[in-house]
């Protein structure tokens, strides 16, 4: 809400608590006859009745009716005013803003909630952008319809007044039609007791020439004093019309009376607190992605510790495996003695092999050395033979 509507409306606080307070009067009692009324009361009733001529149609015709101009100018000028409003009901833009506030829902925009399985399918998100976009789209409705409360307000608070001013008139108009229905009922009782009798009898001591005029005369006012009967008895009608208005003005008052209350605490004290919620709700929303983004940061930390001391473990294990192991393994030590060993013995057991082949290869020389030179022994002794 704009701070030019807070402060309209805060200032408008007075001039309701004033309306609010205004006293209506209530109607009068019963109609007072002219015989029963207070000297002030009876000149009333007198001053009306002088504007009574039974001779006159027109008079009779019009008796009453000067009471309800003034009431018509006031309710000539509210139908003209009701004509110049070209906006809705202050209860729509009530509504309005209900629904807006109850439109925006801070859990769907949470970023911390867990997501839908509609939201997972179709990969949406809930940012923290979106969330802020929502609020400013929702404030900038809030704005705009309390400057329509603000102007609702204020034409109400006329309608009221214009309401007061109806009713005092109304009220006035019923007291004038009690003042104009008793001078009538005294002229009718005038004329029955008085007026029609002492025709009658000058009807009655006219010359036979002039008795058709005066009958014709006699006719005219009883005709007459039936028209004021007539007229008398719309005016009660019209009198009791008057005071069922009376409530009805009155409850359009309170019902407008309640409504501009209803608008002003709107105005002063429910916008101000949903705007003060909300804007906490958005300071939450920040203070958790502020703690979320901490978290990140504390989570990654706590990583680099843990994989560093793991790091630092194995590098340790393996430098002091280094450092305690000897330049030669023992175990490489005893497999290359053995290696040796094995060679050692190979190189014997060829050696001895070798001695071995050796002295047969000698024995077998000298086998075939002997049967040589036998052979060529023998070779030499036959031809020796043959000659001999």
């Amino acid at each position: 809400m704009t701070e030019t509507v807070r402060e309209k409306a805060a200032l408008a606080v007075a001039e309701i608590e004033t309306v609010a307070q205004a006293v209506l009067a209530d109607p009068g009692k019963e109609m007072v006859a002219l015989a029963a009324a207070p000297a002030p009361v009876a000149e009333e009733i007198r001053a009306r009745m002088a504007e009574i001529n039974l001779g006159d149609s027109s008079s009779i015709m019009y008796f009453g009716s000067r009471a309800q101009n003034d009431l018509q100018a006031v309710s000539q000028e509210m139908l003209a005013d009701v004509k110049n409003k070209d906006v809705g009901p202050a209860g729509d833009s009530l509504s309005a803003i209900v629904t807006t506030i109850r439109g925006f829902s801070v859990s769907e925009l949470d970023v911390r909630r867990k997501q839908s399985w509609w939201e997972r399918l179709t990969g949406r998100a809930a940012p923290f952008a979106q969330f802020l976009a929502r609020y400013e789209a929702v404030q900038t409705q809030i704005d705009r319809i309390t400057d329509e409360l603000l102007s609702h307000e204020t034409k109400l608070l006329k309608d009221v007044k214009a309401l007061d001013l109806l009713y005092a008139k109304t009220l006035g108009f019923y007291d004038e039609l009690a003042l104009f229905i008793a001078a009538g009922e005294e002229k009718l009782r005038e004329v029955d007791a008085t007026v029609i009798p002492a025709k009658e009898a000058e009807v009655a001591a006219a010359p036979e020439e002039q008795k058709v005029l005066r009958a014709q005369e006699l006719r005219d006012l009883r005709a007459a004093r039936d028209d004021l009967e007539r007229r008398v008895h719309d005016l009660k009608l019209t009198r009791q019309v008057t005071m069922q208005s009376l409530p009805s003005i009155r409850l359009v008052q309170e019902n407008d009376k309640s409504l501009v209350t209803k608008i002003n605490s709107t105005l002063v004290n429910t916008v101000p607190l949903w705007e003060t919620q909300l804007a906490q709700a958005v300071t939450i929303q920040r203070s958790a992605e502020a703690a979320r983004a901490v978290r990140q940061a504390s989570d990654l930390t706590n990583e680099l510790l843990t994989a560093n001391a793991k790091n630092l473990r194995e590098a340790n294990a393996a430098v002091r495996t280094e450092m305690e192991r000897g330049i030669f393994d023992i175990e490489a030590v005893k497999a290359a003695n053995g290696e040796l060993i094995a060679t050692i013995e190979d190189s014997l057991r060829i050696a001895d092999e070798g001695k071995r082949k050796r002295a047969a290869a000698e024995k077998d020389l000298g086998e075939m050395e002997t049967q040589l030179r036998e052979t060529l022994s023998s070779a030499r002794a036959k031809p020796t033979a043959d000659k001999s």
